[in-house]
């Protein structure tokens, strides 16, 4: 707790001295900064809950093992299994609370999080990501070169509706616009080509009303969506996203696969932290925890290898979360095999 407290503090300043000046010209209220601040100190604790809980463990272990405490118990006949089972207790509690956390509590806090950032830091979105493909049935493939949400305008829009492998009809519109009353999208200067085997239409038409089940927020890739929606949620929205054809899908599964991964950390970077800290070395406490830095950096690079191969190379999300869980789970069985040998 103590360690969470001091890092929370710590980034809550280092973060509000960074957008301070943001905030006083979006005229943020004091009341929805310290909210904002509220909320922001679960997402950075749940980002370092496991490596807190590893700093722990060495600190507390490094204590005893610099009394001769450790000596002294183990002289007793207590085997050291015995001795990293209380570790494994609390690890494996402080790490169902970390998995509840993920997967709802902070995903919750998320949500204001990210809605006031959009408000008083970020810049707002202007237009949409240029030449999107959307999938929205497997009939209909929707095409948009851009689209401007500030005079609610795109170019360039394409529907082709496909039935089994031929192209039925394809819709070609110079401009289009939503209609969010009406929740339909009104097209100008429309050519439409229709195909019946080997017989073809084509007819133009000034100005056509047509539904379609997507609206121009569809048009841009929002990956910090993904820290906002729960995991029953974010599954839902994959499916969505996978339907549609959405070529960033790596990024929202990978932060699925996360949040299970993460809190096993926490188990392995505990039974690590023990085996290393429960020697007395002549370095004491200082030593043991820049070794617990340096194993915290490590898993850090790690972790941070493994995402950018998923979301760069095509590498399973799964097998990229769970590498550095991997790798870490084989020095911790090393470790604790050498202490009880």
């Amino acid at each position: 707790m103590y360690a969470i407290g001091i890092m929370a503090l710590i980034s809550c300043v280092i973060d509000y001295s960074e957008k301070v000046a943001d905030f006083v010209k979006n005229h943020a209220p004091a009341s929805a900064i310290l909210f904002y601040y509220l909320t922001f100190i679960p997402h950075i604790t749940a980002l370092l809950f496991p490596l807190f809980i590893f700093i722990a463990a060495i600190f507390f272990t490094s204590r005893l093992a610099y009394r001769s405490e450790i000596i002294a118990m183990l002289a007793t006949g207590m085997s050291f299994t015995r001795f990293l089972r209380p570790y494994v207790y609390g690890a494996v509690f402080l790490g169902t609370i970390s998995l509840a956390a993920n997967h709802f509590l902070i995903p919750m806090a998320n949500k204001y999080r990210l809605r006031f950032e959009d408000q008083y830091y970020k810049n707002k979105i202007l237009s949409s990501d240029d030449n999107v493909h959307l999938k929205l049935s497997n009939r209909l493939l929707i095409y948009v070169q851009n689209y401007n949400y500030v005079s609610n305008n795109g170019n360039r829009f394409v529907a082709e509706t496909i039935h089994g492998n031929e192209l039925k009809e394809r819709l070609s519109a110079e401009s289009a616009s939503y209609d969010s009353v009406q929740k339909n999208w009104k097209l100008r200067h429309v050519t439409i080509h229709k195909l019946n085997g080997l017989q073809e239409h084509l007819e133009y038409v000034p100005e056509l009303i047509r539904a379609y089940p997507f609206t121009p927020k569809d048009l841009h890739t929002n990956l910090a969506i993904k820290e906002a929606l729960t995991t029953p949620q974010l599954n839902s929205y994959i499916a969505l996203q996978q339907e549609r054809g959405n070529s960033s899908l790596n990024f929202y599964e990978i932060e699925k696969h996360r949040r299970t991964a993460q809190p096993f950390a926490a188990l392995i970077l505990t039974i690590i932290g023990a085996c290393i800290a429960s020697r007395k070395v002549r370095g004491g406490s200082g030593l043991h925890l820049a070794l617990g830095i340096v194993i915290s950096a490590l898993y850090i690079m790690a972790m941070q290898f493994s995402n950018t191969f998923s979301t760069n190379a095509g590498f399973s999300p799964f097998v990229a979360t769970w590498i550095p869980n991997l790798i870490f789970g084989v020095f911790a069985l090393v470790l604790y095999r050498r202490q009880v040998q």
